[in-house]
């Protein structure tokens, strides 16, 4: 059974960091593209940041760009995400997600696995 558990998700104040974790079980994803989605209360869920199968290639949405770090320790089967300057806009469920292929765009289409999401909430 495939599994993506994240973790690291908490309450913390505007200009704080926190580092969410996304370990994949089931199966390796060590050739997949993997994301960060988000959703916060009343919207849809956006697109935060993608990396492609090696860890070379990042991409990110403009509201988090230079402020996010997205990164990945293949062997351990896990991805990060680093959140500096975290701002009250930030507030979310954080969604981890697998694609297919070695690299995936923004679009939720592209990705065919997803974790639970875990909750971070940023304080003004």
């Amino acid at each position: 059974q495939v599994q993506l558990v994240e973790s690291g998700g908490g309450l913390v104040q505007a200009g704080g960091s926190l580092r969410l974790s996304c370990a994949a079980s089931g199966r390796t994803f060590s050739r997949n593209a993997m994301a960060w989605f988000r959703q916060a209360p009343g919207k849809d869920r956006e697109f935060v940041a993608t990396i492609n199968w090696s860890g070379g290639t990042t991409s990110y949405a403009d509201s988090v760009k230079g402020r996010f770090t997205f990164s990945r320790d293949i062997p351990k089967n896990t991805v990060y995400l680093q959140m500096n300057s975290l701002k009250f806009e930030d507030t979310a469920v954080y969604y981890c997600a697998a694609a297919r292929s070695v690299v995936a765009g923004t679009s939720q289409d592209d990705y065919a696995y997803w974790g639970q999401g875990t909750q971070v909430t940023v304080s003004s």
